[in-house]
């Protein structure tokens, strides 16, 4: 399946598991930026080009619900897929709450991220029929 090209923005505190994702994102031929904490992500303006967020519930200093919320009262909405080793109802009910796309528990296989991506991008391609055609010559 083809996919548009995808910008993700990834925040996890986990070094080896932000690499992974970075990896499994590059090999499926999307773009990313990463970064290890909420106030790193909220202090840059990569959100701006961002068609998606993967973020780690539990980070340390702010955790992703709460960037999330930040993010909202920024005015800056974007599709997220919250991850995480906490998998407790009252979180999943909260990040359903604040819209969350997807709920990955770890450990997770590269490939059900990238379903719920490529899900994300039909969504977009469903509602914007012209998003990542080429324009006709």
């Amino acid at each position: 399946m083809e996919m548009r090209h995808v910008n993700v923005v990834v925040v996890e505190d986990d070094a080896g598991m932000r690499h992974a994702i970075v990896r499994i994102l590059s090999v499926a031929g999307m773009a990313s930026t990463s970064f290890p904490s909420a106030e790193e992500l909220l202090e840059s303006n990569s959100m701006e080009t961002a068609d998606a967020l993967v973020a780690d519930i539990r980070l340390p200093g702010m955790s992703g619900l709460n960037m999330v919320r930040e993010l909202d009262k920024r005015g800056i909405s974007r599709p997220v897929i919250f991850i995480t080793s906490h998998d407790e109802p009252v979180v999943r009910n909260e990040a359903q709450s604040l819209g969350a796309r997807d709920f990955l528990p770890k450990p997770f296989l590269g490939t059900t991220l990238l379903e719920s991506l490529r899900q994300l991008d039909n969504n977009t391609k469903q509602s914007n029929p012209s998003a990542g055609s080429e324009p006709n010559s």
